[in-house]
């Protein structure tokens, strides 16, 4: 019978065998968080606490997705409206075009600036059996980003938008995926944010052709810490991420013992990372699953330090997360 001490020796040997970087991180690395709605009072509190200890690492942002073809447009603009109140980090709104007129869209977007958001995620958006383009929405992503820099007179607002190191699975090349990225920071994008990936050589190479190609703006990776890897090799057989041959084995077995997976997990994201940095990468995006631990874990190896002890006077970190909604409502009305 494999008891949880085999379990445990098993996963430390398959980590003593994978490499690790040879120098350490000396910079400051920048991170942001993406959350994905709740869709029940239940959720909706795990999203509070789940912000609430995520935002002590200082991100620049944290985002809200929309579902496909924005099915969760309601619960997108309700949780980027309740976590621009409870956090101290800027929220950025999803927004894609796939499934709205112009006019609905625009209304989202005023909806947004009216609730101080001044960063807008801007996607085309997942078609379903449902949801297709509409006939008088934005065509595409770029199209999109045009879109909210005519409605948005004011240079400063950020306007991230996706990209993929491993190409889009609905590319017709990896070059014309590329072009198509090109269009979107021509018409006005500010930062690139690409899907999740686990092998760093295509991240690197995909920034090498961008730059090559006139790409000149931030292209951020993002990061997912494996929660569930069946879940996550789901995820990548629909967006086409590569799963290395070494994670099926380092994740296999461990199940039934999910303290060692998330410990695993840390280090895996945690290693993905540093390999990056040491390629001049300072900046990460992760995507948390609605679930902080293995986030804040893989932040805390990084060197990104929690806030959660820099209190002052008899203050706890309770009492200035119940206290955030009641600054922030100040703030907006100065």
């Amino acid at each position: 019978m494999t008891t949880q001490q085999d379990l445990q020796n098993d996963a430390t040997e398959r980590l003593a065998r994978r490499e690790w970087p040879a120098t350490p991180i000396r910079r400051q690395i920048a991170v942001s968080f993406e959350f994905f709605p709740p869709a029940s009072p239940t959720a909706t509190r795990n999203l509070f606490e789940c912000a609430e200890q995520l935002d002590r690492f200082q991100p620049r942002f944290m985002s809200v997705t929309y579902g496909a073809g924005g099915t969760n447009q309601s619960r997108t603009r309700n949780a980027v409206a309740d976590l621009s109140l409870r956090t101290r980090a800027p929220i950025a709104g999803h927004l894609t075009a796939v499934g709205a007129s112009k006019a609905a869209v625009r209304d989202v977007i005023d909806g947004y600036v009216n609730e101080g958001v001044r960063h807008i995620v801007a996607l085309r958006g997942d078609t379903t059996d449902e949801v297709g383009p509409h006939p008088d929405g934005f065509v595409d992503a770029a199209d999109l980003v045009k879109g909210i820099r005519h409605q948005v007179d004011d240079p400063s607002f950020e306007i991230s938008v996706a990209c993929y190191p491993e190409v889009h699975p609905l590319a017709e090349s990896a070059e014309a995926d590329l072009d198509n990225l090109k269009k979107k920071i021509d018409a006005g994008a500010t930062r690139a944010i690409t899907q999740f990936f686990f092998d760093t050589d295509s991240f690197l190479r995909f920034v090498e052709r961008a730059r090559k190609a006139g790409i000149d703006v931030p292209i951020v990776p993002g990061i997912m810490p494996v929660t569930n890897f069946a879940r996550i090799r789901s995820f990548s057989e629909r967006c086409g991420a590569t799963i290395p041959a070494w994670m099926p084995e380092l994740f296999g077995d461990l199940d039934g013992a999910p303290e060692i997976r998330q410990l695993v997990a840390a280090t895996v994201a945690a290693e993905q990372c540093r390999r990056l940095a040491e390629h001049g990468v300072d900046t990460f995006h992760f995507y948390t699953m609605n679930q902080p631990a293995l986030t804040a874990s893989t932040c805390h190896i990084l060197g990104v330090r929690s806030t959660e002890h820099e209190t002052h006077g008899d203050q706890s970190s309770d009492a200035r997360s119940a206290s955030s909604p009641t600054d922030k409502q100040e703030e907006r009305a100065s």
